[in-house]
């Protein structure tokens, strides 16, 4: 059976057990569709919001992956694990005893702001052209360079030694595993991750975020494409630019166009929509020529909700 081409965002709240390429595989059999992907992968332990761009959202994925994230960790003290989380093998077992919670509070102060992290060597990043997990699984266990992280909030929710309860807000490519492994490491005790949950990605919140098996049961029915947001959904923080007929056309045909002063040059990228306010394009500005240019253009109608 043909299934209508159909583009949009659908935020998921991604259950515990399944793999994001889990939830990808089984929304692009459901729906028929051909153009699917998720935003930032997220581990098996984890829950939350996942957003999966169908169709022509698929092409500012990217603008949701970099957008900054919150998640709520549960991280528990005395068990070091070599995948830094509860799926892990046990690598060392301390004594907590001595730790208390004023300790924990104060480690916890080098962690916010601009950090170096190291990602866990089971992970996802590539090296060589081979990702991480997989050759760490094979026995081959590389340590990933450090990388430049921001936490821009990390509050405490709870202290129940040997457990402690966090939420966090941060950029992307931050890894709450090497968080949980690296508090572990400040404290002496070891720690590792045993519960995830993202509750925002940019704009997503877990508040909007519907039940994969909701979204299920809707993809077998009709009007299911109700839960999608629109692919300018993500870009709100955008300048917007309202073009008129002829540079809608020259825009539509990959041609560079000159918008008028009051938008400038410093914005970037910037929205474009055509005359009937239908989002059309997302354009970038061409200081050499002094131009605004197509960075990606989006040829349906059917984009706009």
């Amino acid at each position: 059976m043909k299934h209508k081409t159909v583009s949009g965002i659908l935020n998921i709240n991604k259950p515990e057990g399944m793999t994001s390429f889990g939830v990808i595989s089984r929304l692009k059999y459901l729906t028929g569709q051909k153009h699917v992907g998720h935003t930032g992968t997220l581990d098996p332990i984890a829950t939350g919001v996942l957003p999966v761009c169908f169709g022509q959202a698929t092409r500012i994925s990217r603008f949701i992956t970099e957008s900054d994230k919150t998640y709520i960790a549960t991280i528990k003290l005395g068990i070091s694990t070599d995948t830094y989380d509860r799926e892990g093998k046990i690598t060392r077992e301390n004594d907590f005893s001595n730790i208390t919670p004023e300790q924990v509070t104060a480690a916890l102060h080098s962690f916010r702001g601009t950090i170096k992290q190291v990602p866990p060597a089971f992970s996802a990043i590539k090296l060589q052209g081979k990702k991480l997990y997989k050759l760490a699984r094979s026995g081959i266990v590389l340590k990933p360079e450090a990388r430049e992280v921001t936490i821009n909030r990390l509050h405490v929710l709870s202290i129940e030694l040997p457990l402690i309860s966090l939420e966090i807000d941060c950029s992307k490519g931050t890894y709450i595993r090497s968080l949980a492994h690296d508090l572990g490491q400040k404290l002496g005790c070891g720690a590792h991750l045993i519960k995830l949950e993202r509750t925002r990605c940019g704009l997503f919140t877990i508040e909007d975020a519907v039940e994969l098996s909701a979204a299920e049961q809707a993809v077998t029915g009709e009007g299911w494409e109700d839960l999608l947001h629109p692919i300018d959904y993500p870009l709100a923080s955008y300048t917007k630019a309202a073009l008129n007929n002829e540079q809608e056309i020259k825009v539509q045909h990959g041609l560079s166009i000159q918008l008028d002063t009051d938008i400038e040059a410093s914005a970037g990228l910037i929205r474009a929509y055509d005359t009937k306010g239908n989002f059309i394009a997302m354009l970038d500005y061409d200081i050499s020529t002094g131009l605004w240019h197509p960075y990606r253009v989006f040829t349906s109608t059917s984009i706009n909700k």
